[in-house]
């Protein structure tokens, strides 16, 4: 069966992940491993305030993952990740196999401190190489 790879954003415990950063995120990757996974990319996208309460936490942190899996396997990785403790929402979403190069080079760019001016070329990159790419989004996709 050929893998696709997907994206994956969870909404971590920030009481947890402040206390473990690594342990929390060796977690995710040790369950994705576990999984028969490949992890192309894990990074840390933000902490922020949560619009409603999950599981009683008002504040989450956003970590991103961009990953290769059978398709078979995708349910069972689900289920872990829904019993885990750390873990407040997650959500998967299958990537076009067109782009998979350009989102992994963009999520591997460091991310820019807030005092350093933002340069847009790499981004400008990414979504020029996107546009490029003629995309039917009418089109039914089937796992």
């Amino acid at each position: 069966m050929a893998r696709n790879v997907y994206e994956a954003m969870f909404i971590l415990d920030s009481t947890r992940f402040g206390r473990d950063p690594d342990g929390v995120s060796n977690q995710l990757a040790d369950l994705i491993q576990k999984a028969g996974g490949e992890i192309l990319v894990s990074r840390l996208w933000e902490e922020r305030r949560l619009a409603y309460p999950i599981k009683g936490q008002r504040k989450g942190t956003y970590w991103l993952i961009y990953l290769s899996l059978d398709p078979l396997q995708l349910a069972a990785l689900r289920r872990q990740f829904e019993i885990s403790e750390t873990i407040l929402r997650f959500m998967f979403l299958k990537i076009d196999p067109r782009i998979v190069d350009a989102l992994v080079a963009h999520a591997q760019s460091a991310p820019v401190p807030a005092t350093a001016p933002v340069e847009e070329a790499p981004v400008a990159a990414a979504v020029a190489e996107i546009d490029e790419i003629d995309v039917d989004l009418t089109e039914e996709v089937i796992d």
